[in-house]
């Protein structure tokens, strides 16, 4: 008799609860491998593949495309070794179906020993996420596919959906897909393209899951095909373009009118019971926004931060036209072919000298034990506003890496961050942050800090102003510093000085080679 395995949904990340099933990559009779990925979830930090910790044979899958479960939830049940699944859990109620589902697990047994072999079907792994498992190359897949059964004992192909019935403990709200094998294409009936699609940005996938847009369908016009979100939204108005035109006098369908946000309900043209929920908030005057995903898990860290965090900010203006002389000369030293260094990266250089003089704001505080806990390693985070809003990718070992080094890291997470490819571990463990809000065109700031580091330094835009230098008024390139702290970790004279070392380096480069 095989095990038959629950596998649940893992946590995927500092502060995430949930998920969004983007993509199945797995099928119900499926042989699986251990650490193979089986489903592709979106979470409101990144988009991750989930891999199976057992081998075996996939007898149930939970949760519909574009459905949110909760970490702790079931994803899909494996049967491990050889045998039939135990019933009940992953099976459904017994009927139609029921027996189609053990043939295929039976069959597994002895007609996939090839796969089982290969994935270790009957092994078991502690990965739960991509680059954190064993590393071994995941095993070749190998459909399996049932054999026609006579009305003897089950229907001659698929078996009606309504034989996979819920089974009790699973929680409500997350379907049982344990149907028979032949039905595990997708749910709407139509069996996907062959091949991935070549989508990365997530946002564009969003886009087209709520717009009804085949991805398979389109032609993209990035780079090898890749679909961009241009090519969605081109998709969208040319599905449109026949709902605008004129009708005989007749109304367009309330699914087709723009929304509400945009078009709010008149006396002419009254909300309608088809039109979305927000119709009648707009028309009261107000709009109604789910904290959830991204937001949700912004406002949930924003607020214990003020809730737990006595912090302070400190500010100072300084004169960068030296700095950005030394940008300059820097990169002219690196010849045309060689890779730029960002802005950015020239001020993480200095985060990463000033941290070392003071090392009281690479800190975090442990309220449970009223402890100060002083940390050796710098992980510098920063802050990249996306279209999926605020992220704060981290730049591991930040104190070890010159100034190209960052650069192309910061480079590469920027990247990653805009196509919404960052994976968990690259949006966690950050020790302080920088946060270059002058990309937004304002001067000053005073940052909540990211819970639960000590300090966050900010930088404000850099523009020409009169300025005292050498004792006489000239235009300089002037940029106000901030500085907000955990009054815990440290007073005011380690913050200021922290934030007077990093305005020196600013105004004069060299004070840089003093530490070298």
């Amino acid at each position: 008799m095989a095990e038959v395995k629950e596998f649940k949904l893992p946590d995927l990340g500092e502060g995430l609860t949930e998920a969004e099933v983007v993509r199945w990559l797995v099928e119900v009779g499926e042989a699986v491998s251990v650490d193979q990925p089986v489903v592709e979830v979106e979470t409101a930090k990144a988009m991750v593949e989930v891999p199976c910790p057992y081998g075996g044979v996939v007898t149930a899958r939970y949760g519909e495309e574009g459905e949110e479960l909760a970490v702790g939830a079931p994803l899909l049940t494996v049967a491990v070794g050889a045998g039939t699944p135990a019933p009940g859990r992953g099976s459904g109620s017994p009927g139609p179906g029921s027996g189609d589902l053990a043939g295929v697990v039976a069959e597994a047994a002895g007609a996939d020993v090839e796969a089982a072999e290969a994935g270790g079907a009957g092994e078991t792994s502690g990965a739960v996420l991509v680059g954190y498992g064993t590393g071994a190359p995941p095993a070749r897949r190998r459909r399996v596919r049932p054999a026609s059964h006579t009305p003897g004992g089950a229907v001659d192909g698929p078996a009606p959906a309504a034989a996979a019935g819920p089974v009790g403990g699973v929680p409500s709200g997350y379907g049982r897909h344990a149907v028979t094998p032949d039905a595990a294409v997708r749910q709407n009936g139509s069996a996907p393209a062959a091949g991935p699609v070549p989508v990365i940005s997530p946002l564009v996938r969003r886009l087209a899951r709520q717009n009804g847009v085949e991805l398979r369908t389109l032609t993209g016009s990035g780079p090898d095909g890749l679909i961009l979100r241009a090519d969605v939204e081109r998709a969208i108005g040319a599905a449109a373009a026949p709902a605008e035109q004129p009708a005989a006098a007749e109304q367009p369908a309330a699914a087709e009118q723009p929304a509400a946000a945009e078009q709010p309900a008149t006396a002419e043209q009254p909300a309608t019971a088809e039109q979305p929920a927000a119709a009648a908030s707009a028309a009261d005057g107000e709009v109604r926004i789910a904290l959830r995903g991204l937001r949700g898990v912004v406002a949930d860290k924003m607020s214990r931060s003020r809730r737990e965090i006595p912090e302070a900010t400190c500010w100072v203006d300084a004169d960068a036209t030296e700095l950005l002389a030394a940008r300059r000369a820097m990169n002219a030293a690196g010849g045309p072919d060689a890779p730029k260094i960002s802005l950015l990266a020239v001020l993480a250089r200095i985060c990463t000298a000033a941290l070392a003089r003071f090392p009281e704001l690479n800190a975090r505080v442990d309220t449970e034990a009223r402890e100060i806990v002083r940390l050796e390693r710098l992980h510098l985070g920063f802050a990249a506003q996306t279209d999926r809003g605020l992220v704060v990718p981290v730049v591991r070992d930040a104190h070890t890496r010159g100034a190209e080094s960052l650069s192309e890291e910061l480079a590469r997470l920027t990247g990653s961050a805009r196509a919404g490819t960052l994976t968990p571990g690259e949006l966690t463990g950050s020790t302080f942050t920088l946060n270059n809000y002058g990309v937004f065109g304002v001067d000053g700031s005073t940052p909540i800090i990211n819970h639960p580091e000590a300090a966050m330094l900010g930088v404000g835009r850099i523009v020409p102003k009169p300025w005292v230098h050498e004792g006489e008024l000239a235009v300089r390139h002037v940029t106000q510093l901030s500085l907000t702290f955990d009054h815990r970790v440290c007073d005011g004279g380690v913050a200021g000085g922290f934030l007077r070392y990093v305005a020196d380096c600013v105004e004069q480069p060299a004070v840089l080679l003093r530490g070298i």
